[in-house]
């Protein structure tokens, strides 16, 4: 009996842990005005705006590096790294490039995150259950003087692809100065293929796409600087390895 009640109530705790950290997701307040940011060197800062719909937190701000390769200490500053916003309140956030000793690099496009955490205040009462919830956002570094521009940079991927017994390795290359963020990769029946997600520039990415022919007729989209997805289309050139060429869907 004793062991019957031990866990009817570990149970009991447990279900009552998971309602509350659902209601804690339920009642996230801030929200982003964008879903990234775009820092231009010669502008040496970008804003986003944060908004509050609920009661008064406490938002803390951070950049972060988008991989271990990157360099640790990053050449930016946010401020405010630590606000209280109001019910109903909004927040400017900026984040100002330093340059100097630790500046990026000046050939091409860098990527870090940009992390707002909201820090709900503390409530009356024993057992209550707080979460912080933490939004991420990419932030695109742009310096000065880049070749091209980043709204041509997924046009201009390189494709390529060589059968087997699978299907096909299907083969990317980013020629640009730009980062290319892929959001869907399908055939031409619609049929959802593995995605590439994000290609940086300079980078050579193989796929395994089983249950496609290497000269098949692809679709994608990508996301570009303002949050949107653009749509390609894209026809491979089988097992040559001669690349195809995307062409904006819109067209």
């Amino acid at each position: 009996m004793n062991t019957h009640r031990i866990l009817r109530n570990a149970c009991l705790a447990c279900l009552a842990a998971t309602a509350m950290f659902h209601g804690g997701q339920a009642q996230a307040s801030i929200a982003l005005s964008g879903t990234r940011m775009i820092l231009q060197e010669k502008r040496q800062e970008a804003t986003i705006v944060v908004r509050n719909s609920d009661t008064p937190v406490l938002v803390q701000t951070w950049l972060e590096t988008h991989s271990a390769g990157d360099a640790d200490d990053l050449p930016f500053a946010v401020t405010p790294p630590l606000a209280r916003m109001p019910a109903n309140g909004q927040q400017l956030l900026r984040v100002m490039y330093a340059g100097g000793d630790n500046a990026l690099p000046a050939g091409r496009e860098s990527v870090m995150w940009l992390n707002v955490q909201e820090v709900p205040q503390a409530v009356p009462g024993e057992n209550q259950l707080q979460i912080a919830v933490r939004q991420r956002i990419k932030v695109f570094f742009r310096p000065t003087g880049l070749s091209g521009i980043a709204a041509d940079a997924p046009a201009a991927v390189r494709w390529s692809a060589q059968g087997n017994a699978k299907g096909a390795l299907l083969t990317l290359s980013n020629p640009t100065a730009y980062h290319v963020s892929f959001s869907e990769l399908a055939d031409a029946a619609g049929r959802e293929l593995p995605s590439p997600g994000m290609l940086a520039p300079g980078q050579t990415l193989t796929l395994q796409v089983d249950g496609i022919a290497a000269d098949a007729a692809l679709a994608f989209k990508t996301i570009n600087d303002y949050g949107g997805a653009d749509a390609y289309r894209l026809r491979l050139s089988g097992a040559t390895e001669v690349g195809g060429t995307a062409e904006s869907a819109a067209r």
